[in-house]
């Protein structure tokens, strides 16, 4: 189906050289028309720290289409990407989360609190159908549940078509899905260099300051020695395996270091300014 255009607005940006620019939002109507035509490259619907509601998600999607967009670019592929953090921690294996979330036609699932190879293993896994043994692209096998009914007419694609594209990126170059795994806790800041090495199909590893920041002491104190330490830890595994890192608080003042420091998923808060994220263009050239 090389036919297709690329869908996933991220994996659009990094294809062009470029860091893929994105916000939190919680689920609901009011957001997703805001963020429809706001100028990120994907938005990521908050389901950790909100209810997890599949029935509230699968409307939020549908309030995420524009048809004047649609028509306008000529293309399937949506002018914001939607992406969606589950609420189960990585330890926590559950596999469902992601299944119901890939199935109402997200285009990735942020995992929470990855801290190892074998959970990192299964997020990759749970986002992925299985295969023949035979097949490219094997491993992590694929525990994905087959129901690709609203998904597939969601993404604006046959069955067959949507099977091809349903796989994680980069492992298969073609795949539109990608799996972010967060990196919130010393475990995970210690062990990211074996997970990198050891499972194929991360798409970009997030880091979670946050959390971070409360396991080392000091909760939410970003510019603190010991937190900025460990995210230059995380940054430096990242660049060793080649792997895109993800900064989730980037703002008017920290933008310059954030992009000098080679991060390539940016997030910034919601505001109406964009501040951030144009001054981020600015200084990485798109």
């Amino acid at each position: 189906m090389s036919e297709l255009p690329r869908l996933n607005g991220i994996i659009k940006a990094w294809e062009q050289g470029r860091p893929a620019y994105a916000s939190f939002a919680p689920p609901g109507r009011r957001a997703a028309i805001e963020f429809s035509s706001a100028p990120y490259d994907a938005v990521v619907f908050e389901m950790e720290h909100n209810s997890w509601d599949a029935e509230e998600l699968e409307v939020t999607l549908q309030f995420m289409l524009n048809r004047k967009q649609i028509l306008e670019s000529g293309s399937l592929a949506p002018t914001v990407t939607p992406i969606v953090r589950i609420p189960a921690n990585g330890v926590e294996n559950n596999q469902w989360l992601a299944k119901q979330a890939l199935d109402r036609g997200v285009y990735g699932v942020v995992w929470p609190h990855v801290s190892t190879v074998e959970q990192a293993y299964n997020a990759v896994s749970a986002c992925r159908y299985p295969r023949p043994k035979d097949a490219p692209y094997l491993e992590p096998i694929g525990m994905r549940g087959d129901g690709p009914h609203t998904c597939s007419r969601y993404w604006g694609l046959t069955q067959q078509q949507y099977y091809s594209r349903a796989d994680v990126w980069p492992l298969n170059p073609q795949g539109e899905v990608l799996v972010f795994l967060m990196i919130e806790d010393v475990a995970g800041v210690q062990n990211l260099d074996d997970i990198l090495r050891n499972v194929p199909g991360i798409g970009c590893v997030l880091i979670g300051e946050g959390d971070l920041s409360q396991e080392l002491g000091v909760p939410r104190q970003y510019e603190h020695p010991i937190v900025k330490e460990a995210m230059g830890q995380i940054v430096a595994t990242c660049k060793k395996h080649g792997m895109r890192v993800g900064h989730p608080h980037v703002t008017s003042k920290n933008v310059e270091s954030v992009v000098a420091q080679g991060y390539s998923f940016l997030m910034s808060s919601p505001v109406k300014t964009y501040g951030a994220i144009e001054k981020a263009r600015q200084l990485a050239g798109g």
